[in-house]
């Protein structure tokens, strides 16, 4: 029988090794911008950690019914090279599934503009949920650790806009201009209305459809915008933080503060640092995500450490 409210995965991933995908996007690149063409020269090195997110969602969260991978025209090595139906249920979503009625936008190498367009995946449920390509699932989930009834379980905190901290209202200190995740979520925040932000953290988010469709039929423009550029933009939003603010002022989800997340954020850390904290923090059963930023940039000692680890906690 068809499960009533299934509940579907997201994760948008690029494989910045492949060299095809390379050349793409610094033929974009301003030759001018050598700040960006040198950040985007360190993220060329792929560890394919998505692998591992997959992984942590077969094993932990059975009741996903499809596990869609939007990129584009790429397919995760460790897919291609399986010869067993274990990933039956992932699906390859390519960017022009979801950009059809926007396709003249294409291509796109920015995370916020791909992100807009997640609620146009094809056999999308109305509830899934979103992981980056370096968030894990730490141990078994439930439903209700992301739905509770069918609303959203929004984890976050409540901040006040940066300009409104003392050391920037008063001390006329400079606001980044920088497309900073922050800075995109309290547009986010701003649009909805609101007058501080619900942040949320490095944890996969739990989103319904019908909110951002809903949300876009009334502002096609926003969508328009938002989606129009190639590489991150100052003047962007995140539908995560529209959706979840919409949930928030329509009181249409359950709100939590603890985000149940252990997070590895610099790859500067000595070793004795990842060690406690994948060996340590992560035993704790009340720490359901894993957030491990840049792997890439790890040193080789370190990073080896951390892949061995993942293959041995992701077994299937």
């Amino acid at each position: 029988m068809m499960e009533k409210n299934p509940i579907d995965a997201v994760i948008t991933w690029v494989d910045n090794g492949d060299v095809k995908h390379q050349n793409k996007t610094l033929e974009y690149l301003p030759k001018t911008d050598t700040n960006a063409r040198q950040e985007l020269r360190k993220r060329f090195i792929e560890v394919e950690e998505i692998k591992y997110v997959v992984h942590s969602i077969l094993k932990y969260a059975p009741f996903i019914r499809k596990i869609f991978i939007v990129t584009d025209n790429q397919t995760p090595k460790f897919i291609k090279s399986c010869k067993t139906d274990i990933y039956s249920k992932v699906k390859i979503i390519d960017h022009k599934d979801i950009f059809k009625e926007d396709i003249s936008q294409l291509p796109v190498f920015n995370s916020l503009s791909i992100e807009t367009k997640l609620y146009k995946i094809p056999d999308l449920s109305e509830l899934f949920i979103y992981f980056n390509d370096d968030f894990f699932l730490l141990n078994p989930v439930e439903k209700t650790d992301f739905f509770i009834d069918e609303k959203p379980v929004i984890r976050g905190k409540w901040k006040r806009f940066k300009e409104d901290l003392f050391y920037n209202k008063y001390l006329s200190k400079q606001t980044s201009q920088e497309p900073k995740h922050g800075i995109a979520q309290e547009k986010s925040a701003k649009i909805i209305g609101f007058k501080k932000l619900y942040k949320f953290g490095h944890t996969p988010l739990p989103i319904r459809v019908s909110t951002i469709k809903s949300f876009f039929l009334k502002h096609r423009q926003l969508e328009l915008e938002n989606i129009t550029y190639k590489f991150r933009n100052i003047k962007q939003f995140l539908i995560q933080g529209i959706a979840n603010h919409i949930e928030i002022k329509e009181k249409t989800c359950v709100m939590s503060q603890n985000y149940q997340l252990v997070s590895l954020t610099s790859f500067k850390k000595p070793l004795y640092w990842i060690y406690f904290k994948l060996n340590i923090l992560s035993r704790n059963k009340n720490k359901l995500f894993l957030n491990i930023q840049e792997l890439n940039l790890y040193k080789e000692p370190s990073k080896k450490f951390v892949l061995n680890w993942l293959e041995n906690k992701y077994k299937l």
